[in-house]
C-alpha cells in the first residue's frame, strides 16, 4: 500500500548519510529533496481535496442538513498536518483551487517547477476574479514552465495581480473592500518580552497614522519635551497614550492576569511567570509590573491560586466571586491560556463542556475546556467526540476523537511552580516516582 511505502521511504531517508563533504553531491541532494517537497505538497492538495469531497458526499448521503456538509473538515486537515484549523482551512482553499481551477499551477507542483509558497501565491492573487478568469492566469502563467523561471516571488505577484485587474477590475475593487471589512489589531510575542501590535487597516489609514505620530514625536523632540526618548520610542509611548487614555507610566487601565509563583513574587525566585494572551515573563520583570502597578496606584489585586507541586497542574483557585460559572471561567482561561485543540493558539473565545451536557457531562473544571470559536463549532459536527482523561495530580489532558477514527491529546500547560523544593517534599517526590 502507498501508505506502507511512504513509511519505508521516510525511515530511509531519515537514516540516508549527508553529502560526506562533496558539495556538489551536496547541492543535487538539495535539489532533489526540493523537488520532493514540491511533489508531496501537490499529493498533499489532492488528498485533501478528495477527503473533503468524500466527506460531503456522504453527509449529503445521509441527507444531514447542507449546514453540516462542510463543518470540521478544515479542522481535520490541520490536525492531521499539525496545524492550526485556521491554516487547515487555508490548505483546504488552496487544495479545491488547485484541483478544480489551476490545472497548470497543479501540474508545475507535481514536477517539482513550483514549490508551496509560489504556488500558494498564484492561488491567493487570484482569490477574486471568476473560476473562467482564474483558469486564464493560471494557463497564461504555468501552461509553460518557462514562464516563471527566474522570477522572483514579488515580481510573480505583480504577474498575476496584473492578469487579475486585466480580466476583472470590478473583482479587484470588491476584493479591496472585503479586505477592509476585515481590518482587525492583533498581537504577537516577540523577543526580550516585548510584543508585536499588527494593525490591519486600509493602507492610507495606516500611512496617515504613522504620519500623525511621526509628526507628534518630532514636536516633542523639537521643543524639548521628549524625555530623552527616542523617536520610535515617542511614536509608542503616543499610540499606546492615545489608545487607552492613560500615560506610559500611570500603569495599565484593563485587567491583565499574570500568574506567578509565590517564590517569584516574594523570596526573589527565577521561575518565568506568565502573562495571559503572551506567555512567559521573566520573574524579574515580572516583579517589576507588579511594582510599577502598584507605584502607579492602579487597582491591583492579588488571587491565590494553587497547584501540584510535583506536575504544576492547576488544581483550585481561591474565589472572591459568588457566582461559581464566573470563577470557573476564570480559572480554565488561565489552566489552558489558549484554545485546547492541539496545534491551534487561537484566544480562547468559548467555554465549552467535554463531554457534552446533553451526555451528562458535568459542569465542572476537569469537563471543561477553552476552546476558539472555530474549533467549539467544528467540535460539534457529525462523529467528533472529546472526554477528559483522568489523571489524578498531573495536567488537564483531553482526548480528541475526528470522524475518521484518528484520536488526538491535548495536555495543559504547567502552571508557574516554586523552581526550589523543600526538602520534605523532594523526599516525597522520589519515594512516589520509587514506589
Amino acid at each position: 500500500m502507498l501508505l506502507e511505502e511512504l513509511r519505508t521511504f521516510t525511515a530511509r531517508l531519515q537514516c540516508a548519510d549527508a553529502a560526506s563533504g562533496d558539495p556538489g553531491l551536496g547541492i543535487d541532494l538539495l535539489d532533489a529533496i526540493e523537488t520532493l517537497k514540491s511533489v508531496g505538497c501537490a499529493v498533499q492538495a489532492v488528498i485533501t481535496d478528495d477527503v473533503a469531497t468524500s466527506i460531503r458526499e456522504d453527509r449529503k448521503v445521509r441527507k444531514l442538513p447542507r449546514s453540516e456538509w462542510g463543518r470540521g473538515i478544515a479542522s481535520q486537515i490541520a490536525l492531521a498536518r499539525r496545524e492550526s484549523p485556521n491554516r487547515g482551512g487555508r490548505h483546504l482553499g488552496f487544495a479545491q483551487a488547485l484541483v478544480h481551477e489551476m490545472p497548470h499551477t497543479l501540474a508545475m507542483l507535481q514536477t517539482g517547477r513550483l514549490n508551496e509558497w509560489r504556488a500558494t501565491l498564484l492561488v491567493r492573487e487570484t482569490a477574486c476574479p471568476s473560476a473562467a478568469d482564474r483558469g486564464i492566469v493560471d494557463r497564461r502563467l504555468c501552461s509553460d514552465p518557462g514562464t516563471l523561471d527566474g522570477v522572483g516571488d514579488r515580481g510573480l505577484i505583480a504577474r498575476a495581480k496584473a492578469l487579475a485587474v486585466e480580466l476583472d477590475a470590478a473583482a479587484v475593487v470588491a476584493r479591496h473592500r472585503k479586505a477592509a471589512s476585515e481590518r482587525r489589531v492583533t498581537t504577537r510575542p516577540a523577543p526580550d518580552s516585548m510584543a508585536y501590535l499588527s494593525v490591519l487597516m486600509p493602507v492610507e489609514q495606516a500611512v496617515c497614522l504613522q504620519a500623525t505620530l511621526g509628526r507628534d514625536a518630532d514636536s516633542l523632540i523639537a521643543t524639548g519635551n521628549g524625555g530623552g526618548r527616542t523617536r520610535n520610542q515617542l511614536m509608542v509611548d503616543l499610540l499606546f497614550a492615545r489608545g487607552t487614555g492613560a500615560e506610559v507610566a500611570s500603569g495599565i487601565p484593563v485587567t491583565v492576569n499574570l500568574v506567578l509563583s509565590d517564590e517569584t513574587l516574594l523570596t526573589g525566585g527565577h521561575e518565568a511567570a506568565q502573562l495571559q494572551g503572551f506567555g512567559p515573563v521573566p520573574a524579574g520583570i515580572a516583579r517589576q509590573l507588579v511594582a510599577d502597578s502598584l507605584n502607579a496606584d492602579a487597582e491591583t489585586s492579588l488571587q491565590r491560586v494553587y497547584a501540584c507541586p510535583q506536575s504544576g497542574a492547576l488544581t483550585a483557585m481561591e474565589s472572591q466571586s459568588r457566582t461559581f460559572p464566573k470563577s470557573l471561567r476564570k480559572l480554565i482561561d488561565l489552566r489552558d491560556r489558549t484554545c485546547r485543540t492541539p496545534w491551534c493558539d487561537a484566544p480562547i473565545r468559548h467555554h465549552d463542556h467535554i463531554r457534552s451536557h446533553g451526555k451528562s457531562g458535568a459542569t465542572s473544571a476537569d469537563n471543561g475546556s477553552g476552546l476558539c470559536e472555530a474549533c467549539n463549532y467544528a467540535k460539534e459536527g457529525d462523529g467528533w467526540a472529546a472526554r477528559p482523561v483522568h489523571r489524578p495530580g498531573r495536567t488537564h489532558l483531553i482526548d480528541l476523537g475526528t470522524p475518521t477514527g484518528h484520536h488526538y491529546r491535548s495536555a495543559a500547560p504547567p502552571l508557574p511552580a516554586p523552581a526550589r523544593q523543600s526538602e520534605v517534599e523532594t523526599v516525597l517526590i522520589a519515594h512516589s516516582r520509587a514506589s
